[in-house]
């Protein structure tokens, strides 16, 4: 069978909880059912001999390879053998994993097909490693079963299960090495079968760990179903014995806000102590992140203020979420107040934080409050990214200062991106320097960094402005060339510009395209269209504009 895809499994088992709902306290048995008893069969008078021989060679000789100790065997040695010889060495830890690991080996170079020996012979050692606390080990010959291709997944848990519960009595009987198996379920994506342990277990009476459980909802809160599962999961474990931490709220606190649910995950906090678990700062940090998202400033205060009441100090990313929030708000001075009680806590802010308030204050027209975190920034040896950068030379940069930038940025190793070397050639095109403008864009395609749409956009309209209508018609095929939609703007400044250099062929084709485009033209560019064609005799189009005009007007002041 196929491995299934994500989309499918968190499908199935959100129609599962919903058809099918988990197993209650009140109908789940409080009797649980004993583990079976381990009774291999009986090896034969010949397999004996073999394996007493094999056994005491491998201890007498336990420090040489066993490839060469047990060449002597390996034509009479059959999978079967294998579980009898660890009955022998069971207590000798290091013994088990060298003689399996040569069994293992071997079996590979002659591409044994029987399972059922194998795979009984897996269980004994992983619950052997597990007996050993090394749970490394036991996970990784786990894991190496799950992950092979080709698996057939539903038949595979059913044998595996049952050889592990049937080897557990005799082998063991550590209850942890059904978490090694159920995480491994759930790291290697099999969520419906850990779902299938989970329930399996309980009738036998073991209910697995609420670490290994945290596992679990962390695994489905990362699909947009799995989520909505997560919580129903959340809500019903308990009263199948399972006794939830800090980090499972958390889990679960993060799955509602996934799915717009803050108010609630904002009640889950609140009844966090009422249940016996404390909200820790990451609890916090998560429901704060929510409201953030939805800007509801007055709610993130607030609980920043409860946060502190309780001893417990934000950390960066509780300090970030406010900061960000502040600044879209337009609280661009109390965002800083923020910063700078972030320092006093211990608390030190980024790059991030510094962009963030670098980009608000140049918002808010406080060039010199911005310039002096940049230049704080630096001091701190806080090493700018090209956002950093971008946003510098877009708000409180002069030119020369802009070029200086970028030349630093190189010299840094910090490759500044379309956007960076837009923001300087708007400011060259705003002061009619095409020239430079041209050459920032020729040092932008030296550096191997791709022009994006609004590359062509910004250039096109400062040839324009500048009258360079050639140069504007050609980045003008160029960017419909290299499949950029032209910006509705950008057709009304290129349409103006071939007008006034009265280029009324490159004009009415722009203005023909743009409007098969479905582009709406500004007013001024339809009266233009239609006094041309109304002094050329062209009726029948001059009325088709005048209705359309209407039209599109009607349309976009509703």
């Amino acid at each position: 069978m196929k491995r299934r895809t994500t989309s499918i499994i968190f499908s199935n088992l959100h129609r599962h909880f919903h058809q099918f709902p988990l197993t209650t306290a009140a109908n789940f048995s409080t009797t649980p059912r004993p583990f079976p008893d381990y009774s291999p069969r009986n090896p034969s008078v010949t397999d004996t001999d073999l394996i007493r021989h094999v056994t005491t060679t491998i201890k007498r000789r336990r420090l040489e390879p066993l490839r060469r100790v047990l060449k002597p065997y390996e034509s009479r040695f059959k999978p079967s053998h294998l579980i009898w010889v660890l009955i022998d060495i069971k207590n000798d830890y290091k013994l088990v994993l060298n003689f399996f690991n040569w069994a293992k080996s071997r079996s590979q170079q002659q591409q044994q097909q029987q399972l059922d020996p194998t795979l009984e012979s897996l269980c004994i050692v992983v619950h052997i490693a597990v007996a050993s606390n090394d749970v490394e080990t036991a996970k990784r010959l786990v894991f190496e079963f799950w992950a092979k291709p080709r698996l057939d997944v539903l038949k595979s848990f059913e044998l595996f299960t049952e050889r592990l519960i049937y080897t557990y009595k005799d082998w063991g009987s550590h209850p942890l090495v059904f978490d090694v198996y159920f995480e491994v379920l759930v790291e290697t994506g099999f969520v419906l079968e850990a779902e299938k342990l989970f329930h399996k277990l309980l009738g036998y009476g073991v209910v697995v760990s609420v670490d290994s459980c945290n596992l679990f909802l962390s695994r489905l809160s990362c699909n947009f179903e799995g989520t909505k599962v997560a919580v129903k999961v959340f809500e019903e474990f308990p009263e199948l014995g399972v006794c939830w931490n800090t980090v499972s709220y958390n889990i679960v606190l993060h799955c509602l806000c996934q799915l717009g649910k803050v108010k609630e995950a904002h009640n889950l906090l609140v009844q966090m102590e009422h249940r016996g678990d404390f909200p820790d700062v990451v609890s916090y940090g998560v429901v704060v992140s929510g409201y953030c998202r939805n800007g509801e400033l007055d709610k993130v205060l607030k609980l920043a203020d409860e946060l502190k009441r309780k001893g417990l100090k934000p950390n960066e990313y509780i300090y970030n979420n406010i900061i960000v929030l502040l600044c879209k708000s337009g609280e661009v001075v109390e965002a800083e107040l923020v910063m700078r009680e972030m320092g006093k806590c211990g608390v030190f802010p980024d790059n991030v934080v510094y962009t963030t308030l670098i980009s608000g204050f140049c918002k808010s027209g406080d060039f010199s409050a911005a310039r002096k975190l940049f230049d704080e920034m630096r001091h701190k040896k806080i090493v700018p990214d090209f956002v950093t950068y971008t946003s510098v030379i877009h708000g409180i940069w002069m030119l020369e200062d802009g070029e200086r930038l970028i030349k630093w940025m190189l010299e840094k190793g910090i490759m500044p991106n379309a956007t960076t070397f837009n923001s300087l050639m708007k400011q060259y095109c705003i002061r009619n320097n095409m020239r430079a403008a041209t050459e920032i864009y020729k040092v932008m395609d030296a550096r191997g960094v791709m022009p994006d749409c609004n590359t062509y956009n910004i250039l096109i309209k400062g040839h324009c402005k500048a009258r360079n209508m050639k140069e504007a018609w050609f980045l003008h095929k160029q960017m419909v060339e290299k499949g950029f939609n032209v910006t509705t703007a950008t057709y009304n400044t290129l349409i103006r510009g071939f007008y006034k250099r009265k280029k009324f062929v490159e004009a009415r084709k722009l203005f023909e395209e743009m409007r098969t485009h479905g582009l709406v033209a500004e007013k001024d560019i339809y009266d233009i269209f239609v006094d041309v064609n109304y002094e050329e005799g062209n009726w029948e189009i001059t009325l088709e504009l005048c209705d359309e005009a209407i039209e599109k007007c009607l349309v976009m002041d509703s």
